[in-house]
């Protein structure tokens, strides 16, 4: 990377802001071309190879480059294993739109977010607000002038929601209702793995909205806990809704679009005040994006696949799946917000 890094990131997106050096306080530069962001599933480490073109720069260097005014970002926020990739896919396959998938700066600063006024934050309150608005201004920097930026972040980062979602953007909310959504988790080895990672975090979360801890981690089953992961996620998204007053938000049930993918398409699209004709839409449907694997697309996975799939782990789990729902109608009689944010979806479905 020449040394002229600066005007190139000041022209436009192809030096991602990928990755913070806390302790240096520096920042990772990937150099990343159109073409390199519509393929990469997550903007993280796992896109670093030997032959990606990087650079560390001082934070406070970075800070002091200008940039030109763009666009404000839309935003795609999610329950987890709902679809988001594949919509970000699809939507960033619209000519005029640059899809980010998960990029890893915006989870850095949602865990900073959590701990902003505690003794162990690397940054002071003053500098962890000027730095998110340096951040979200970085990340929404296009390739041309009036390029939409589309932001796909981790389920993670809803928690940051309310920040970014703070003045009149276009959003999508993504989920599935629990029946769909308990077997879905426990079809996949992988996603048994992840929930089994993120309990312990999640219920932290999900007890800081509640005030109160619904349940003990040890006490959970595996389908407890898948569905404890939902209600996390989802009273995270609900709360983010009633806190953005201005901000227009679409939620759209993963099964509703898998039903009707075209039309439901067209309808994320137009939400984000994009132009796609129908041919384009049945085009992309019937591609192969639709027929892999959104997260890797090397590996085929279609709507029919997945339908086998949650089949069987209907058949498998199905004592199991019960349960879990009880004890999820168990905790909303319990929390008011559960209940809330239960009754919201269902309102939609």
């Amino acid at each position: 990377m020449t040394n002229s890094w600066q005007n190139q990131f000041s022209q436009d997106a192809r030096l991602l802001p990928h990755l913070v050096d806390l302790p240096k306080d520096q920042v990772l530069l990937s150099h990343l071309t159109e073409d390199d962001y519509r393929k990469a599933s997550f903007l993280d480490q796992r896109i670093i190879t030997p032959q990606l073109r990087r650079q560390l720069v001082p934070w406070s260097e970075l800070s002091k480059v200008q940039l030109p005014q763009s666009p404000t970002p839309q935003y795609i926020f999610h329950i987890g294993h709902v679809g988001s990739t594949l919509l970000s896919r699809l939507l960033g396959e619209i000519d005029t739109v640059l899809a980010l998938r998960e990029p890893q700066l915006l989870r850095t600063l949602c865990e900073i977010s959590q701990i902003r006024a505690e003794p162990d934050s690397p940054w002071s309150p003053e500098d962890y607000e000027r730095r998110f608005s340096e951040s979200v201004r970085w990340l929404s920097r296009p390739f041309y002038p009036q390029q939409p930026v589309m932001i796909k972040a981790s389920s993670f980062v809803s928690e940051l929601a309310p920040e970014l979602l703070a003045d009149e953007i276009e959003a999508l909310f993504l989920y599935a209702p629990l029946d769909r959504y308990i077997p879905t988790i426990l079809a996949g080895e992988a996603s048994v793995q992840e929930t089994h990672m993120m309990a312990g975090a999640r219920l932290k979360r999900l007890t800081r909205h509640l005030g109160k801890a619904p349940a003990q981690l040890w006490e959970l089953t595996l389908a407890q806990r898948v569905a404890m992961s939902w209600m996390c996620e989802l009273v995270t998204l609900f709360v983010a809704q009633k806190a953005s007053h201005s901000a227009n938000i679409m939620w759209m049930d993963f099964e509703a679009f898998l039903d009707a993918p075209q039309d439901q398409l067209i309808k994320a699209a137009s939400h984000f005040n994009l132009e796609l004709a129908e041919q384009k839409a049945a085009e992309l449907v019937s591609g192969p994006i639709m027929s892999s694997y959104s997260k890797a697309p090397e590996h085929d996975y279609s709507p029919d696949l997945r339908q086998e799939l949650l089949r069987e782990a209907n058949e498998n789990h199905a004592t199991d799946i019960r349960g879990a729902i009880s004890w999820v109608e168990g905790i909303a009689a319990k929390f008011p917000l559960v209940a809330e944010a239960v009754q919201w979806i269902e309102t939609r479905e």
